[in-house]
């Protein structure tokens, strides 16, 4: 009797979720929560009534103009015209009730990892000369500029340095190597 009563307890505790998987880590989705914090504060800020319809519509609307990894995400989660799955409701039903965007972002996480794989590239931390060449030139694409004539890392890399100061000047600031 004392055995099955011990072995209870164990089944019973292995089946309560633990808080490390629960919660996400510290820099985790990062483009999903700072997308989705700003689509709830615009929300906020345009008096948008939170209905799924309403948010949708506001969704998409900055998808259209989302860029670099925030347009990818609207992919992930369906709200661009080249999506292949709509999963747009798991962001407006909880946005319609508030649910916080840590929330949200860590439900998508387990409907699609790849969400939460985004991360924003930081010039101030990151050295340009370690990037590959696929990365810059993503750089490049998502400041809206092209480098015509760049054939070599080196070009990539003096393009993204001459630009810094005008779509990254924090990152500018930051680095001493300029």
């Amino acid at each position: 009797m004392l055995y099955l009563s011990g072995l209870s307890i164990a089944l019973a505790l292995a089946f309560i979720p633990s808080n490390s998987e629960a919660s996400l880590k510290e820099g985790e989705c990062e483009v999903c929560i700072s997308f989705m914090g700003r689509l709830y504060q615009s929300l906020k800020d345009d008096d948008i009534k939170f209905t799924s319809a309403d948010i949708e519509k506001a969704l998409v609307k900055k998808c259209k103009d989302a860029k670099g990894k925030e347009n990818r995400l609207c992919y992930y989660i369906g709200a661009t015209s080249d999506a292949a799955t709509k999963t747009i409701n798991e962001v407006t039903k909880p946005l319609s009730h508030h649910v916080p965007v840590e929330i949200i972002c860590e439900k998508l996480k387990k409907k699609d990892s790849q969400i939460c794989e985004l991360r924003y590239v930081d010039l101030s931390t990151v050295d340009p000369k370690k990037l590959k060449v696929k990365d810059l030139k993503k750089i490049l694409e998502e400041w809206g500029e092209s480098c015509k004539g760049c054939a070599e890392k080196s070009d990539f890399i003096r393009k993204i340095n001459e630009l810094m100061p005008k779509y990254a000047p924090n990152s500018a600031s930051a680095r001493t190597d300029l």
